[in-house]
């Protein structure tokens, strides 16, 4: 299967971060993908962290959502729809949210994001947990074949979220969309990323925000692709634009054979 992830540098405009979500998604379909992802927080990069709430929507409803099932049914794709905000019954909180859209723009899976970022080096300072509700329940969702591991950005720190989702059945691909710091980024999201891949012997996609946002705020991107040797497939340093990868399924069973960690788990 040809996977696709795509970055974006999101504004607070929601209208004009969908409308660049599509193209992006028209060009993986184009590309000949089979599967796009897109990264964290897609739909508003706002002023405000509070900013997101009043987007808040009901699971099934409104123009993000919509505009997710269509691009899923109209260009025949799989798609891991970064995160949305999800309204919760508390006003002041919404669920960060990652919702899957088969091709037929049906939703497939719904993960909410389980670790919720914190950071201050006294210079930024980052607190999810002040509007955000985290998530319960890790999700593996079913896609062309492929065990998916859906995870959200500050997940990847977490190595026994994967190893909980692929406790029954290895995973075949993870997902990691992402809006990680410059500063957090720079230090660690390669290295990460290449340790899940690695030690779960599965592909990995990370589509990330890559850019100095309208906001001020400046992530990392390097949205990657990374296969179940760690190699890294395909990077996009910084900007919008997409990457492109094949998952091979003769590959994974290939590291499998000749490395059988997964075997060997003891505890």
């Amino acid at each position: 299967m040809k996977i696709a992830a795509i970055q974006m540098v999101s504004s607070p405009d929601m209208g004009r971060n969908l409308a660049r979500a599509r193209h992006w998604l028209e060009q993986a379909a184009a590309e000949g993908a089979q599967l796009a992802a897109l990264p964290e927080y897609f739909c508003l990069m706002g002023q405000r962290d509070t900013d997101k709430l009043a987007l808040a929507e009901r699971l099934g409803e409104g123009p993000i959502q919509r505009m997710l099932a269509e691009a899923a049914r109209d260009l025949k794709l799989w798609i891991i729809g970064g995160t949305l905000p999800l309204a919760t019954p508390d006003p002041l909180r919404v669920r960060n949210s990652c919702l899957v859209h088969g091709p037929d723009g049906r939703l497939a899976a719904r993960y909410d994001k389980l670790h919720l970022f914190c950071y201050d080096n006294g210079r930024e300072r980052y607190d999810e947990a002040r509007v955000l509700e985290a998530g319960e329940t890790p999700v593996v969702a079913e896609a062309g074949g492929l065990r998916i591991g859906l995870s959200v950005c500050y997940d990847l720190r977490f190595p026994e979220l994967y190893r909980a989702m692929g406790a029954p059945a290895p995973l075949d691909l993870i997902s990691v969309p992402a809006a990680f710091t410059h500063t957090t980024g720079q230090a660690h999201w390669e290295l990460l990323l290449r340790a899940r891949a690695v030690e779960n012997i599965a592909y990995l996609i990370a589509p990330a925000q890559g850019g100095l946002h309208e906001n001020g705020r400046r992530t990392w991107g390097h949205t990657m692709i990374v296969d179940p040797w760690g190699e890294v497939l395909a990077c996009l340093p910084e900007g919008e634009g997409l990457v492109t990868a094949e998952v091979d399924a003769a590959r994974l069973a290939q590291v499998r054979q000749q490395l059988p960690a997964l075997q060997h788990r003891r505890l």
